[in-house]
């Protein structure tokens, strides 16, 4: 049966790419999205007369098909942006991704012998049982190492202790990264070469990271398709035969049938909207998200630092990571003499953080943002809290077990598909949740079977940069040789 009308849940990076192609294809796309505005995450939001973004949210992508998209619906109107973001710790600021002398010189001689001392213990007794963070990250910096530029940090943004997290989260964001390879780098100067995983340089929009979501979302418009703000869903009833359709009821109680449904809400909430089996139900609530409270600070005067973004390593801070909108393209400050900072504050729906007053929490960045000494007291002139609830899926060490069977018992039902960082539950980012998106639509309109689930499992995680400012790049990767063509 050919497939003419799809409802996509959700107006995130994922959902809109999948209705954005469907919408090209003609296939009759309805859009439903809970919030006022589209983007998920990644959108851009007016604050004092400037933009800002949820936190630093750059475009990368080392796949030609995720690039060509962003560029087709973003065309020349971006920049490219250098690069600048370090760790905070001890009133002190270290280079990231972590380059040896740096780091070892920033801590002192004493501190750095241990440092060294701890590093060839964990090359000549390293732990036999990688399956938690702190082994796999222990055993390729050390454990002194680890305590000062992962624990920390670690820990605030998952809740769990780096026993308790799983490896899985180090092999995809912090494979390639390793002690040994940036002394060695070092010590035979190799020629200039930018790390293996980390992009020196990036992709911004002029108006923030949801200009290419709101451009999506005008197109899928014009292409006859429908974008439905501050439009929840109730209930999805998947068919239950290859002759009747999936239906969805929204939270109005109207009643839509479609011919397949693509969701982006978070998998936990899904599950529960279908009515699942007691059991799947039970596996579904054990999957966790960590929460984002974003507290704005309006700083008077200009950038107080040159970094993006730093991310706050010291134990005595709440706040994860800082960022600093001023630095990423002039276009977004609108010439305000004035600066926007923004940090993180991550916790779970139970924690007392997650339900402090506005007043409270804009205190707390402010006296944390001046001990950090990073902003001279009485620079902060404002502030403004911004709640983002289920943001990061937690690699907990049973998460497999609960998820496995919520994917099967999804995976049964061949009229619906399920993508994005909340709705597969994996920690994506803009590019993996397009790449979903956009094969999510090929399944439909082409009859793919692409899988899925296997985005952003394949324990890689290489930021290799492939726009350029005159658009994508036709140039040999080092890491992952030539672009292939479409």
């Amino acid at each position: 049966m050919a497939i003419k009308t799809v409802a996509v849940i959700g107006a995130g990076p994922a959902g809109l790419t999948a209705a954005y192609r469907l919408a090209q294809h003609g296939i009759n796309v309805k859009v439903f999205e809970a919030g006022d505005s589209v983007g998920g995450m990644a959108k851009t939001i007016p604050l004092w007369g400037q933009l800002v973004d949820l936190g630093p949210h750059r475009f990368f992508s080392g796949d030609p098909r995720v690039n060509r998209i962003w560029l087709e619906v973003i065309g020349d109107d971006y920049s490219m942006v250098s690069r600048l973001t370090r760790i905070y710790y001890r009133k002190t600021l270290f280079d990231y991704p972590l380059k040896a002398f740096n780091a070892l010189a920033g801590l002192g001689v004493v501190e750095a012998a241990y440092c060294i001392l701890s590093f060839l213990k964990a090359k000549v007794f390293p732990e036999k049982d990688e399956s938690t963070f702190e082994a796999w990250v222990a055993n390729r910096f050390g454990r002194r190492l680890f305590g000062i530029f992962f624990k920390s940090y670690s820990e605030k943004l998952w809740g769990i202790s780096c026993k308790e997290l799983d490896a899985d989260f180090a092999a995809q964001r912090i494979k390639k990264l390793s002690l040994f390879e940036a002394i060695k780098s070092a010590v035979l100067q190799s020629g200039g070469q930018k790390h293996r995983t980390l992009v020196d340089e990036f992709a911004y929009p002029h108006l923030g990271a949801g200009a290419v979501y709101e451009r999506m979302a005008d197109k899928i418009r014009e292409f006859g398709g429908e974008v439905r703000l501050n439009t929840p869903v109730g209930s999805v009833l998947p068919a239950g035969t290859e002759s009747e359709q999936a239906r969805l009821t929204l939270s109005n109680g109207t009643e839509c049938a479609f011919d397949h449904i693509i969701s982006s809400m978070p998998i936990t909430t899904l599950v529960d909207r279908m009515g699942a089996p007691a059991d799947v139900g039970c596996h579904a609530r054990a999957l966790r998200f960590r929460n984002t409270i974003i507290v704005y600070l309006k700083i008077k005067g200009e950038s107080p630092f040159p970094d993006q973004w730093i991310y706050v390593h010291a134990p005595d801070m709440q706040t994860g990571r800082i960022s600093n909108f001023r630095n990423w393209v002039p276009s977004i400050n609108k010439g305000s003499p004035d600066t926007i900072l923004c940090l993180e504050y991550w916790c779970y729906d139970d924690d007392a953080l997650w339900s402090e007053d506005e007043e409270a929490l804009v205190g707390l960045a402010t006296d944390e943002i001046y001990r950090s000494s990073l902003v001279p007291a009485g620079a902060v002139m404002d502030g403004k809290v911004v709640r983002v609830p289920k943001c990061y899926p937690v690699y907990a060490m049973d998460y497999r077990e609960h998820l496995e069977p919520v994917q099967n018992y999804l995976s049964k039902h061949k009229k619906l598909s399920v993508i994005g960082r909340y709705g597969a539950f994996k920690y994506n980012n803009q590019d993996h949740s397009i790449l979903m998106g956009l094969l999510a639509a090929e399944n439909i309109v082409d009859g793919k079977k692409h899988d899925l689930w296997s985005v952003n499992t394949d324990d890689e995680y290489q930021e290799s940069s492939k726009i350029t400012a005159t658009g994508l790049s036709d140039i040999e990767d080092e890491t992952q040789g030539p672009v292939p063509s479409a």
